[in-house]
């Protein structure tokens, strides 16, 4: 029963599948039909998007979405926006869902950082964690590549940093401390090996570990966090090593410690401890890359729908689940973070049909009737944009909770009604919205 009860926590807070009651109402549409037909911007080319730039370019935090991890569009409307607001607007960094350490190395390569690999389809086609095809794909190819051009003339503290902010990909976090340590102090090495060694009898393997927890077998919580203060307090011991190579040290110390927590309060609680551990350690990363790149610095952060859109606006919050754009918002202030989510009626999508299952190109169906998507395909556009104000928050049709699409790394069209969508108030989850009618499948490279 317990191993039973782990394999299900860690499905759902790893695959994004967040089980809800139905799409929503249905009924006369007709007035909310008119309404968000008053307030589109038909949506194709980049021109489109000025709206948001405008609106998101003066914030500290500019928050996109998608709602599938595997969908073309997607990754190349939100590549057109953040060309724009580093561009124009001066944005310092892109933080994505994925991992520290592997992405770290993209990071090199757009700053020309030494060690840097020749190319971004070269650090891309080394991704060996499942998913592979949600970071190795020909669109954050394209992406890196303009990254690392628009890079090429500026100093290096000015260079706009590419990085993922999940817990995992841990024991690669932990090769990548313990290869840091062997280089510059073999003494504070051999500290840091033997904390780790609490987890050598699992060999690499973080589901044996959270199941050992499950059946009460002693975990490695103070360990982890042991090595957190050796790195925080050991900068006096790396005179040789650069600010930036210190911070990618500490912060895979940090990885393992949140990994830890996830896992663990995964395996022990039927509740929200595991996604929230997993959240709480994303928000930390993208304050810490705040703070590295100075009080005027400004962000953008690449996740799910379900970690961007405010929690507090959707079902998530009476099972006590938080997420990125709730603690931005109550961290930052609402007027500093702007989020935009994205949403499709129709298509293709790349997913597995089960957790490290092969790839395939899926049917994406077509909305209910009742989800923000039915109603979304009823206008006369294609493609459109909305950007919220306080007169759509008012509006009654806007107002009324809704079915809200969300297709995670793991995906059963058959199955989506009522499994893939999150009950919804649109216009409080978001400050903006794209709305793409027929969407394909991204391309893995």
């Amino acid at each position: 029963m317990k191993l039973l009860r782990l394999n299900v926590m860690l499905i759902i807070a790893t695959t994004i599948i967040i089980m809800s009651c139905g799409p929503g109402k249905t009924g006369d549409n007709n007035d909310v039909l008119s309404y968000i037909t008053s307030r589109a911007t038909e949506l194709n080319t980049s021109a489109e998007l000025d709206k948001i730039v405008e609106k998101a370019g003066d914030k500290r935090l500019k928050l996109l979405g998608e709602a599938s991890h595997g969908t073309h569009e997607y990754y190349v409307w939100r590549d057109s926006i953040c060309r724009r607001l580093i561009s124009e607007k001066g944005f310092s960094f892109i933080a994505v869902e994925g991992d520290w350490a592997s992405l770290y190395e993209l990071n090199r390569y757009v700053k020309d950082m030494e060690g840097a690999a020749d190319s971004a389809k070269e650090v891309l086609e080394n991704l060996d964690r499942w998913p592979e095809w949600m970071w190795g794909n020909e669109e954050v190819a394209g992406l890196i590549e303009w990254l690392r051009e628009y890079n090429k003339d500026l100093n290096f503290e000015d260079k706009v940093g590419f990085y993922g902010k999940d817990v995992y990909d841990e024991w690669n976090s932990m090769a990548s401390l313990n290869d840091f340590l062997e280089e510059h102090d073999g003494e504070l090495l051999e500290e840091v090996k033997a904390l780790y060694d609490c987890f050598a009898q699992y060999g690499e393997d973080s589901g044996e570990y959270a199941r050992a927890v499950a059946q009460e077998q002693p975990n490695c919580s103070d360990e982890v966090s042991a090595v957190v203060e050796l790195m925080r307090d050991s900068r006096d011991r790396f005179e040789d090593v650069s600010d930036y190579e210190y911070f990618y040290a500490k912060q895979n110390a940090l990885v393992v410690k949140y990994a830890e927590e996830f896992y663990r309060n995964s395996a022990i609680s039927r509740g929200p401890e595991g996604w929230n551990s997993r959240v709480e350690y994303m928000f930390l990363t993208v304050n810490r890359l705040l703070d590295k790149y100075g009080d005027d610095s400004k962000g953008i952060v690449w996740a799910h729908n379900t970690h961007v859109g405010d929690a507090r606006a959707t079902e998530m919050t009476g099972r006590g689940q938080v997420n990125i754009g709730q603690l931005a918002r109550e961290d930052l202030g609402r007027e500093n973070v702007f989020i935009t989510g994205f949403g499709t009626y129709t298509g293709t999508v790349k997913a597995g049909s089960q957790w490290e299952g092969p790839r395939q190109k899926m049917n994406v169906p077509e909305a209910p009737d009742g989800s923000y998507e039915y109603l979304f395909n009823h206008i006369e556009y294609d493609n459109f944009i909305l950007v919220f104000d306080e007169n759509d928050r008012q509006h009654e049709g806007l107002k009324e909770e809704r079915g809200h699409r969300a297709i995670g790394v793991v995906y059963n069209p058959a199955r989506e009604v009522p499994g893939n969508y999150v009950m919804t108030v649109l216009t409080e989850r978001y400050d903006a919205f794209i709305f793409l009618n027929e969407t394909q499948a991204l391309n893995p490279l």
